[in-house]
């Protein structure tokens, strides 16, 4: 009797372990189909973007977003950040859930895409703009922006300027914090009643950086904001304030 209850034991774990090797092997099969579906489409869009330089700052990067357009009518934007391989085209729906698990073709995949806060306003810059991408371990969407957080990054002049275009015009934005934290949602506001509650969100975000650049910001300045999972218990958020502004 005993021995017949080891048995069933033993057969009961067996298949306990063969169905988690199944849906192991499933999932690693399927994160596989979405880095290269997520790669063909960004071969994709290299062919169908040209970045060109603004002629009143050489610095600044202007997009023709037109083609893109085409491909996805919720694209809004362009972003590159120095140092990593965010160099993407940027959509903006109704919710921030769609693009979490489609491609910027619109097609279902895991990967997602890099997107606008949907209570963000397209036509204007809102105080707090925030763009939202998953952290693959490819280091496609914001998987690089993990760099960020490493001294090679923050410590070279060279990365603190992100360039932004759009349909109605480029901006160059400095950045001023940069940090890994536990999930929490308090520096994912939009806009402040008072200029009282902006300064103290101003302070909480500067503060927690763990690097000083010495860069000044009040409530005047508009502040954009890229945040993504640095694994599935913290975040790593970049902050920058907008320091340019060229209508197109």
């Amino acid at each position: 009797m005993k021995n017949k209850v080891i048995r069933i034991i033993c057969y009961i774990i067996l298949v306990c372990l063969f169905i988690i090797l199944i849906i192991s092997l499933k999932n690693i099969i399927e994160w596989f189909n979405d880095n290269n579906k997520t790669k063909e489409i960004i071969n994709k869009i290299e062919k169908n973007t040209n970045l060109v330089p603004v002629e009143e700052d050489k610095r600044m990067m202007y997009v023709d977003l037109t083609d893109l357009k085409s491909i996805n009518s919720d694209t809004i934007g362009y972003i590159k950040v120095n140092n990593t391989n965010i160099d993407y085209p940027i959509v903006k729906t109704t919710n921030n859930s769609f693009y979490l698990d489609h491609s910027f073709d619109k097609t279902y995949n895991k990967a997602g895409w890099v997107f606008m806060d949907y209570r963000n306003n397209i036509n204007y810059f809102d105080t707090n703009t925030i763009l939202y991408a998953h952290g693959r371990l490819d280091n496609t969407m914001f998987g690089s922006l993990r760099n960020v957080i490493k001294e090679s990054w923050y410590t070279n002049n060279d990365n603190y300027i992100i360039k932004y275009s759009d349909f109605k015009s480029s901006s160059l934005w400095q950045v001023f914090s940069v940090y890994k934290i536990l999930e929490t949602d308090d520096y994912l506001d939009i806009n402040f009643n008072t200029a009282n509650d902006n300064n103290q969100f101003i302070n909480l975000i500067k503060n927690r950086s763990i690097y000083n650049f010495n860069t000044e910001v009040n409530a005047n300045d508009k502040i954009l904001t890229l945040s993504s999972c640095y694994d599935d218990k913290n975040r790593v958020v970049l902050h920058a304030k907008l320091i340019k502004y060229v209508e197109k």
